[in-house]
């Protein structure tokens, strides 16, 4: 049978090294494989025989564009483990903190990694030359959450200023006051760039997903809540092993976690917004309803509308935290070490992030367990390919091709921090 082979070297705007092998035969898909060769970078050992207090600063560094996600969750799971309760007013500073880290994600992902998509552009730089003044907005945007990181976390990446149990340092309020007229601006341009990206075309694909988030009764979700789903799971993060398992596939070197019986399911933007949208603010869901996107939103291709909605909810939500004072009594209390065991689970901007550790006597890590965002979707990637695939697939390659290029975005799966590719071969086998 004649094959036909597409291949595609480089793929920009996806974090990280892996190849994508589709194989399709007539009218069948045959096999969907995300592949991830990148090295394992063994952070869970790194970690195994360091003390407590490095855990932060360790668990920063798996990420460049999420460190905060990683240290909050490993400091959550340290807290835990100690028996620590938290100062109300040092939560605060860390949702600041988590304001910040959201800004700087979901703008760069929208305007430099998932915006060229839509506007048939290869990459930022040329998307900025084509549409110069929104590329100007969105840098304005992401570099107000990198001041907030920097003010909160010490630096703008990889922060230093986060222990367990609180901060080294508090954050002066004048100077997070000094951030409210760009806050301001910002809101309103996040605005703007829900509406901008309202206008793009997106592919007509839906699908039926068992999206699973973090949910607060009070709150859209940061740092804490029940880990919950669209099908009616609700566990404290304390029981995430008990629902999910991490599975080993010959083609990846990161593994796939699923549901324990219930294979693949979506975390992210577009799992917060569905379980959590009545949490949002009256403006965030006016806006929501102006573009035309609601809780029941079943495409992951305007997911890229839910990150613009989420980048204003955490500007509005960075304001009100400033105007409340936050004004701990002390950056944070004097910790005994001891041994334990403690689980933890935060919203990255990706998508849920557990850790957990258990503490030997004098507070050495014994055990560490990572789970991030991006194993958590890979599975679910797979089956979008195939079902688009299968959808599309008298398409021609080369759009085709761009299209599943496309739906790996959606997911803005962050494989590392390395030089970005992807290579994609197609495998098509003509029937006989």
């Amino acid at each position: 049978m004649p094959t036909k082979i597409i291949k595609v070297d480089y793929l920009a705007r996806v974090e990280g090294e892996g190849a994508l092998y589709i194989k399709t035969k007539g009218k069948e898909v045959e096999a969907v494989e995300l592949k991830i060769f990148e090295p394992p970078r063994f952070f869970e050992a790194f970690l195994r025989g360091r003390s407590y207090e490095e855990a932060p600063d360790i668990t920063a560094r798996i990420c460049g564009i999420c460190p905060v996600a990683y240290q909050m969750s490993a400091v959550h799971a340290m807290e835990q483990a100690l028996g620590i309760s938290l100062d109300p007013e040092i939560r605060k500073l860390r949702r600041l903190l988590y304001c910040g880290e959201w800004i700087e994600s979901h703008v760069l992902h929208i305007y430099m990694l998932h915006a060229p998509d839509f506007l048939g552009v290869s990459s930022a730089m040329e998307l900025a030359k084509t549409h110069k003044a929104e590329v100007e907005r969105g840098l304005r945007m992401k570099k107000i959450g990198n001041r907030i990181v920097s003010l909160v976390g010490g630096r703008e990446i990889h922060p230093i200023n986060v222990r367990v149990g609180g901060f080294y340092q508090i954050p002066k309020q004048r100077d997070l006051e000094a951030l409210l007229p760009e806050l301001e601006w910002a809101r309103q341009a996040s605005k703007q760039t829900a509406q901008w990206a309202a206008g793009f075309t997106f592919p007509d694909f839906e699908s039926e997903y068992e999206f699973v988030c973090l949910s607060h009764p009070n709150e859209y979700p940061f740092n804490e809540g029940q880990i919950t789903s669209s099908h009616g799971l609700s566990i404290p993060a304390a029981d995430f092993e008990k629902h999910f398992e991490e599975q080993h596939v010959a083609h990846s070197n990161a593994l796939h976690c699923v549901r324990k019986g219930g294979g693949a399911y979506f975390t992210g933007p577009m799992a917060r917004f569905a379980m959590n949208f009545e949490k949002l603010s009256d403006d965030v869901r006016a806006e929501a309803k102006k573009i035309g996107v609601g809780p029941d939103c079943r495409n992951p291709f305007r997911s890229i509308l839910i990150r613009s909605l989420e980048v204003m909810h955490a500007y509005e939500e960075a304001m009100r935290i400033i105007r409340s004072r936050p004004n701990p009594s002390e950056a944070a209390p004097k910790i005994t070490p001891k041994a334990g065991w403690g689980a933890a689970a935060t919203e990255a901007p990706r998508g849920l992030l557990y850790h957990h550790y258990k503490l030997g006597d004098s507070g050495l890590i014994e055990e560490a367990k990572i789970v991030p965002p991006t194993s958590q979707n890979q599975k679910r990637i797979e089956q979008d390919l195939r079902q688009f695939v299968t959808k599309n697939i008298a398409a021609d390659d080369e759009k085709l091709t761009w299209q599943c290029e496309q739906a790996i975005r959606n997911y803005d799966p962050c494989i590392s921090c390395a030089t970005h590719f992807l290579k994609v071969k197609w495998d098509r086998e003509e029937p006989t």
